[in-house]
């Protein structure tokens, strides 16, 4: 464990979770902040952690999660429609007790991150070189940051409500670059240059738009009902 070759594999996996952190962090904030202050921390805890789970076991079949054809096509779409959800989810429902809304808090969490985690998945698995204890080791060490990160992007959501339009750029962005990833799409992209800024640009103002609009039009709803 303390050999110089383990230990700088150990430091390049840190380096990696905490450059990649950061949106799984914007996942964890706007996924919670419609929480109460107790529920908020029984998210943020169990969602980190078991997503964690879900990307070591997900780093461990790195090479199999390879095969699966349009894996990033698909992960991003997915996680468009998170983005969106996320921007647009009414905290006025009165059917969705507060258990519930925690419940559907963590599987966002959970969900999202392993979408958003497949660049951080395979950078993992590369720099561990099959290493299990390297590969637990360095995911186990990202779950501070995220926790934290998650907490202070809270807090500033908490001040400025139209924080959570740019942290659903941030993931609508994430969503455009797996897309972009998809071996079909990047060779398109190669061949028409502009192709790369356009479909980052569609994706995210269109689901900025798309929230935008979905906001008044349930604001409109909820002033026509009142006497």
């Amino acid at each position: 464990m303390w050999d110089p070759a383990f230990l700088s594999a150990l430091l390049l996996i840190i380096t990696i979770n905490i450059v990649l952190s950061g949106d799984n962090a914007v996942v964890i904030a706007i996924a919670c902040r419609k929480l109460s202050r107790e529920h908020r921390k029984k998210a943020i805890l169990w969602g980190t952690l078991l997503a964690i789970i879900v990307r070591i076991v997900a780093t461990l079949l790195a090479v199999y999660l390879l095969q699966i054809p349009y894996l990033y096509l698909m992960g991003g779409i997915l996680l468009v429609w998170i983005s969106y959800k996320l921007l647009v989810d009414d905290d006025g429902e009165a059917h969705i007790d507060s258990s519930e809304s925690l419940i559907q808090a963590i599987r966002t969490i959970v969900v999202a991150d392993l979408m958003m985690g497949l660049d951080n998945v395979l950078a993992i698995a590369g720099a561990a070189n099959g290493n299990v204890t390297l590969i637990i080791l360095g995911l186990l060490i990202s779950i501070p940051i995220m926790i934290f990160g998650s907490q202070l992007i809270l807090k500033a959501m908490e001040r400025f409500s139209w924080l959570v339009y740019i942290g659903a750029g941030v993931l609508a962005l994430a969503a455009a670059k797996m897309i972009l990833q998809e071996e079909v799409v990047a060779e398109l992209a190669q061949a028409y240059t502009w192709l790369d800024e356009t479909v980052k640009g569609v994706i995210v103002a269109g689901v900025i738009l798309a929230g935008l609009l979905q906001q008044k039009r349930s604001q409109g709803e909820k002033a026509a009902k009142q006497p």
